[in-house]
C-alpha cells in the first residue's frame, strides 16, 4: 500500500468554455520527487494554482493526507504544510539573504504579520536561519543584499525561505527556468539534497533535471493526463514523444 500525501480526483478547471485542466487524477507519494511536465499550455501552472487554491476548481476534489481540502483557502493550505515557491524569484531584493530567511521563519514565532519586529526578537531565529542557509550552500552569502546575488543563488535562497515554512509538501514552479548550465546543475543537486524526508512536486521543463532526480513523472497535454510513470517509462511512450512535437525518442533519451 503506497503512502499518498496528495491526491486529486477528476480535477477540472474551465475558463469561459475553455478547459485548462480536465479530469486530472494525480497521486503524489510521500517522500517522492514528483514532476509535472508537458508542452506549453498543457495546464501545469493552472494545476499548481488549483492545488494552492489561487484558483477554485470547476469540479473535482483535492485530498491532502486523506483530508478533502478542495474548499480550503490559500492561507489554510500553507498552514497545513503545502508551501509553494514561485516561478519568479520571490524574495525581498533589498534585504540580506539572512533577513529573507528570517522572515520565512517568523511564522513559527506567530509574528509573521508583524514584519517590522525588533532585531532582538528576530535574532533568536538566526541560528535556524544559518542552518537553512548551510542546507542550500548559501552560508557565505548571509550578509549579501539579495539584489546583488547571481540568479541561480537567488533561486537557492527561495528554496531556503520555502524550507523555513516547514513544508510537508513543497511545490516548486520551474525551479531551473532561465538558468545557465552550471546553475541548473547546482539547483538540481540542491533539490535532491533538500528532498530528504520531504515530498516535492515540481513543474519543470528541463528533461535533464527531471530524468536525474524524479521518482515519478506525470505528463499533461491540453489539460489532461497523458501518461505517468518513471522517466524511463514516460520517455518511451509514443504519445509523449508526439506531444513534444517532433520529439523523437532519441531527443528525450538524449536529455539524460
Amino acid at each position: 500500500m503506497t503512502d499518498v500525501i496528495l491526491q486529486t480526483k477528476n480535477l477540472t478547471k474551465e475558463f469561459k468554455g475553455f478547459t485548462a485542466v480536465s479530469d486530472v487524477n494525480l497521486s503524489v507519494e510521500r517522500g517522492h520527487i514528483h514532476a509535472l511536465i508537458g508542452p506549453n499550455g498543457a495546464g501545469k501552472t493552472t494545476c499548481f494554482n488549483l492545488l494552492t487554491k489561487f484558483l477554485v476548481p470547476t469540479s473535482g476534489h483535492i485530498l491532502f493526507n486523506g483530508k478533502d481540502i478542495t474548499a480550503a483557502k490559500p492561507a489554510q493550505i500553507a498552514r497545513m504544510g503545502i508551501i509553494r515557491s514561485f516561478q519568479i524569484s520571490a524574495v525581498f531584493p533589498h534585504l540580506t539573504v539572512l533577513q529573507n530567511v528570517r522572515i520565512g521563519l517568523q511564522r513559527e514565532l506567530g509574528t509573521s504579520f508583524n514584519f517590522w519586529q525588533s532585531e532582538r526578537s528576530l535574532s533568536r531565529l538566526d541560528d535556524r536561519a544559518m542552518q537553512l542557509l548551510a542546507e542550500v550552500d548559501l552560508t557565505e552569502f548571509a550578509d549579501t543584499i539579495t539584489v546583488d546575488m547571481p540568479y541561480g543563488r537567488k533561486r537557492a535562497l527561495e528554496i531556503a525561505t520555502t524550507l523555513a515554512m516547514q513544508p510537508e509538501l513543497m511545490l516548486l514552479d520551474e525551479p531551473t527556468q532561465g538558468m545557465g548550465h552550471e546553475d541548473v546543475h547546482r539547483v538540481t543537486e540542491l533539490i535532491k539534497k533538500v528532498s530528504a524526508g520531504r515530498t516535492i512536486l515540481m513543474v519543470e521543463h528541463n528533461m535533464n533535471v527531471v530524468s536525474g532526480i524524479c521518482d515519478k513523472i506525470s505528463v499533461l497535454q491540453r489539460g489532461a493526463m497523458l501518461a505517468e510513470g518513471t522517466y524511463a517509462e514516460v520517455s518511451r511512450n509514443p504519445q509523449v514523444m508526439e506531444a513534444y512535437m517532433g520529439t523523437t525518442s532519441a531527443d528525450l533519451e538524449g536529455a539524460h
